[in-house]
């Protein structure tokens, strides 16, 4: 049975810094795509940043140049590095993992991209908030 199990999460202020991290288990073969979605409360899904396993990774415009992705394949682990926090970023933030993503290009380099249809494994999300 595959698991993504999330944690990091928490309460910081505006600024300040949280790393996430997302430990898969379950896998014979390590998911080609991984990703971090976030959802705000009354607010639809949305993908953060996503890493092929190759390294290659994808954000979203609005957390560029604050958030980091990152792969341990060796643990089977993602991390988000979440530096220079907004009250914007508060959600539950959750990992994904999928082996049919779409791809798209991106800079030149072929990237996973984020339709939270397209991945087919789960965690249960946690809780980050930032306050001003």
């Amino acid at each position: 049975q595959v698991q993504l199990l999330e944690s990091g999460g928490g309460s910081v202020q505006a600024g300040g810094s949280l790393r996430l991290s997302c430990a898969a288990s379950g896998y014979t073969d390590r998911a080609k795509c991984m990703a971090w979605f976030r959802q705000a409360p009354g607010k639809e899904r949305e993908g953060v940043a996503a890493i092929v396993n190759d390294g290659t990774t994808y954000y979203t415009d609005s957390v560029k140049g604050r958030f980091t992705i990152s792969r341990d394949g060796a643990k089977n682990t993602v991390y988000l590095q979440m530096n220079s926090l907004k009250p914007e970023d508060t959600a539950v933030y959750y990992c994904a993992a999928g082996d049919r993503v779409k791809m798209v290009v991106t800079n030149g380099a072929i990237a996973c991209g984020m339709g939270p249809h397209e991945y087919n494994y789960w965690g249960q999300g946690t809780q980050v908030t930032v306050s001003s």
